[in-house]
Order: structure tokens, then sequence, then C-alpha cells
């Protein structure tokens, strides 16, 4: 079952990503001072755990010393922000 949910996010956050690219550059992409979720995967962020919050999701990232938890606003847009 958990093995099914990990799948399920991981297509939510491919998708996600794929569709907040466009989003980069601009001031409503990016969220809490951590950007969108895309622009953190580019930078080599890695995906350690996702949780469900209500109707949304956290995505947690992790690269080195640092981490960030992303939090899905709708299936196109999320906003981050630094957790250390």
């Amino acid at each position: 079952m958990r093995l099914a949910l990990f799948a399920a996010l991981g297509c939510l956050a491919l998708a996600a990503t794929a569709f907040a690219q466009e989003e980069v550059g601009s001031a409503s992409g990016s969220g809490l001072r951590g950007g969108s979720m895309a622009a953190l995967l580019e930078k080599g962020y890695e995906i350690r755990a996702a949780v469900a919050n209500g109707t949304r999701y956290i995505v947690f990232l992790q690269k080195d010393q640092s981490a960030y938890a992303c939090e899905f606003v709708s299936l196109t847009r999320s906003r981050c922000g630094s957790i250390n």
C-alpha cells in the first residue's frame, strides 16, 4: 500500500514539476524564498518524503545539509521554504 502511495506521489511531483517550470522565473512562482519545486529539483535537490496535510501535500527535499518543504498550492503550483 505504501509503495502505491509513494508511486502516486512521485507521479504527482513529476507532473507538477513539468507544469511549474513555466513559473520558475516569475515572482508568483517564487513562493517563500525557496522558489518552486521545479527550480529546486533542477538545482539537484532530491525528494526525501511526502505527506498529506488535509487536502494538500507537503514534499520534503534535501541536498547536502540544506532542506526545503514544498506545499502544493494546486496541481501546477508549489511554494517552498527553507526548513533549516
